[in-house]
């Protein structure tokens, strides 16, 4: 039976499904090369489904959808969810040719210290990983901290043939402490700190205690502060 929008009067399409499930529609152009007709193939692919936290809490409970997490390992190490598959989209990049030196010594200056982040490359061996773990027709449900990464594997896997995959838009910064079964000294969604950043509230904290203690000093007892004041060099 023809496909209806796709096909026509005036001829049967062949319908054909591919290792990855991705329906396949071929239409003759309407003229001959050597006696045979010229096909055009038209690929469908099935969508990646983009869900927030709450809705990946199903998939995994009621529809036994595994969890991939795509993290680096720092933040993986700091907070996981229990039983999930870590396979990095990228990796620590260690290289040693003058251009990664330079880049990395700028990262580590600025991105490293104060949000904790290594530098990193593209994990080359990313698909091979997770297909030596997972077949391509099990159910993927694929978790980053913030949602960029796990988008991007999700296209690398379904690229690869994974036909089930979702994908947790939000990220694991929006997983509410308790929902799932965790691995880690922290909560989910503060994994993704570490540096100077971590300890910034604290830094505020002291310094809004000494200026709080100050005023109040000087406000208390005008005429000590004034001599002290006096004796600070200029």
């Amino acid at each position: 039976m023809a496909a209806r929008g796709l096909g026509s009067c005036c001829w049967s399409p062949t319908l054909s499904y591919t290792r990855t499930s991705s329906l396949v529609i071929k239409a003759p152009r309407g003229r001959l090369v050597r006696g045979k007709p010229l096909w055009r193939s038209y690929v469908i692919r099935a969508e990646v489904k983009f869900v927030k936290a709450e809705e990946a809490k199903q998939l995994v409970d009621t529809e036994g959808y595994s969890i991939v997490d795509v993290r680096d390992t720092s933040q993986f190490g700091r907070a996981h969810i229990k039983s999930c598959y870590h396979v990095p989209l990228f990796i620590e990049n260690k290289d040693n040719d003058i251009g990664t030196i330079v880049n990395r010594t700028l990262h580590n200056n600025f991105s490293g210290l104060f949000y904790g982040l290594p530098f990193t490359k593209p994990n080359p061996e990313f698909v091979q990983t997770v297909k030596s773990q997972l077949s391509p027709e099990s159910k993927v449900l694929i978790v980053c901290q913030e949602g960029l990464r796990s988008a991007a594997a999700a296209d690398r896997l379904e690229k690869a043939g994974f036909e089930n995959i979702a994908c947790m838009s939000s990220g694991l910064q929006s997983v509410k402490p308790g929902m799932f079964d965790t691995v880690g000294s922290i909560e989910l969604q503060d994994a993704g700190k570490a540096g100077l950043v971590t300890i910034q509230g604290d830094i505020s904290r002291v310094v809004g205690a000494i200026l709080v203690c100050a005023l109040l000093f000087i406000t208390f007892f005008p005429d000590l502060a004034e001599k002290m004041l006096a004796l600070l060099p200029i």
